[in-house]
């Protein structure tokens, strides 16, 4: 089902798309013949080619291993994005919060997975409402206490149209979720004896149990799925239901896929959550990313950059660029420069510090393209990004552009 994608007009607010975009509508940018050097920096730009090898490779690999994908929407907030995702075949769109849940469902996503325990009340009435409303939608959410049941039960959800629940089981050391297997046991009777929910599964998240991808994390997070699956083994759920069980960042898909696939053999909705595949980045991401080599597929690539300009060459060996931490992610790593030598050393709001490399020279105006790290903390900067065709380009061709909702 086609989602409703925002279509605004552009004006002096869309940062990044210059006065030659004043009055377009988002689906004519498409057509406007615009290239990259139309735009002001600093610009986020997202690569089209990119995206679709990303996600034909992930996708290619979840039906491979017999795993659904529901993807991370807000990685990118942008139904657009979400519409590609979708139809590549995803099970639906996970979320963190329930106003990015609303935004999701507002849009038209059918199956919404908030990934988070859900203790708003008034938010857990609205969901309620939603599901009455909409006949084919479908709201699973988390809760690793009883005390979260409790509250989703004072929400006082329509029994007909039941809110699913998923009991979220964590571990020492991890972020969220119950700490042991008996407390997800009696998570679990809470939710079964609470009018208006619904047991749907077990989830969990691995990504805290393994800071890299040695022997000894990778111990760590197949220990954790394990608890996964026990927990799953020892509940007992509701008639007609298909218990679902998730986990999956973008960091261990593999070893999610590995330990939880051969339940879907048994009746089971095995949904891994990953969300940056998308995207991918040129930090974190490509350093923590199964896919290439561990999977056996192609590896996944960038499909965002950043494009800044040169204000100050104060002294030799330093230039100050025009992208500052309102601009670009710098939460994991700092952005790398891509087509000159050097190093960028620190941000501040508003410029970059670049260290140029030994006899390196670049001048005012020159325009800088940078390498990203963590695609979460980079959309949320922007409102609408512009699709480019080929970044390697002397000019690439803007060929579309996306609107997020942050």
């Amino acid at each position: 089902m086609p989602l409703q994608i925002p279509d605004p007009v552009l004006g002096t607010w869309a940062k990044g798309f210059s006065a030659k975009a004043d009055g377009l509508r988002l689906s004519e940018v498409a057509g406007a013949g615009l290239r990259l050097s139309d735009m002001s920096t600093p610009v986020l730009t997202v690569h089209e080619a990119a995206l679709s090898h990303n996600e034909a490779t992930v996708f290619s690999w979840a039906t491979e291993q017999g795993v659904l994908l529901a993807p991370h929407g807000k990685t990118t907030m942008s139904p657009a994005l979400w519409q590609r995702l979708l139809d590549a075949g995803a099970w639906g769109i996970s979320v963190a919060t329930p106003w990015q849940a609303e935004v999701a469902i507002e849009a038209g996503v059918a199956t919404v997975l908030i990934a988070n325990g859900l203790t708003d009340v008034d938010a857990a009435r609205r969901l309620g409402a939603l599901l009455v409303a909409k006949s084919d939608l479908r709201v699973l959410c988390w809760a690793d206490s009883v005390a979260t049941v409790d509250i989703l039960s004072a929400a006082h959800i329509d029994q007909s149209r039941p809110l699913d629940v998923l009991v979220e089981l964590g571990g020492v050391g991890g972020r969220t979720g119950a700490r042991s297997v008996e407390e997800g046991e009696r998570i679990a009777r809470a939710i079964s004896a609470a009018p208006g929910l619904r047991l749907a599964g077990v989830t969990g998240y691995e990504g805290p149990f393994g800071p890299d991808r040695s022997d000894e994390s990778i111990a760590a997070v197949d220990a954790y799925l394990g608890t996964l699956v026990e927990l799953h083994s020892r509940l007992t759920y509701p008639d007609g239901i298909r218990p679902v069980v998730s986990a999956g960042g973008s960091s261990f898909p593999d070893r999610a896929a590995a330990v939880l696939a051969p339940l879907s053999a048994h009746g089971v909705d095995v949904v891994l959550r990953s969300g940056a595949f998308q995207i991918h980045d040129d930090g974190f991401y490509a350093r923590m990313s199964p896919f290439g080599s561990v999977t056996g597929t192609e590896p996944l690539r960038s499909a965002m950059h950043a494009w800044s300009r040169v204000v100050s060459q104060p002294e030799p060996g330093l230039a100050l660029l025009d992208a500052g931490r309102r601009d670009v992610p710098f939460d994991l790593d700092l952005p790398v420069p891509q087509s000159v030598d050097g190093e960028i050393t620190a941000l501040n709001d508003q410029h970059a510090f670049l260290q140029l490399a030994d006899g390196v020279e670049v001048r005012p105006g020159d325009v800088v393209r940078l390498g990203l790290s963590h695609p979460c903390t980079a959309f949320d900067k922007w409102r609408v990004v512009p699709v480019i065709d080929d970044p390697d380009a002397i000019d690439p061709r803007v060929i579309g552009a996306v609107a997020t909702c942050f």
